[in-house]
């Protein structure tokens, strides 16, 4: 599995979280896994 799926599939289970600053949290980790992805990770 690449880092960049791995770094998404962590920022979508922080996105699901019903804690504060997850939904957040989660968006940017996804963005970053985004990111990640077309630097090719």
């Amino acid at each position: 599995m690449r880092t960049s799926t791995k770094v998404m599939l962590a920022g979508g289970l922080l996105f699901v979280l019903p804690l504060p600053g997850t939904f957040i949290g989660g968006a940017i980790v996804i963005a970053a896994g985004v990111v990640l992805r077309f630097l090719g990770e």
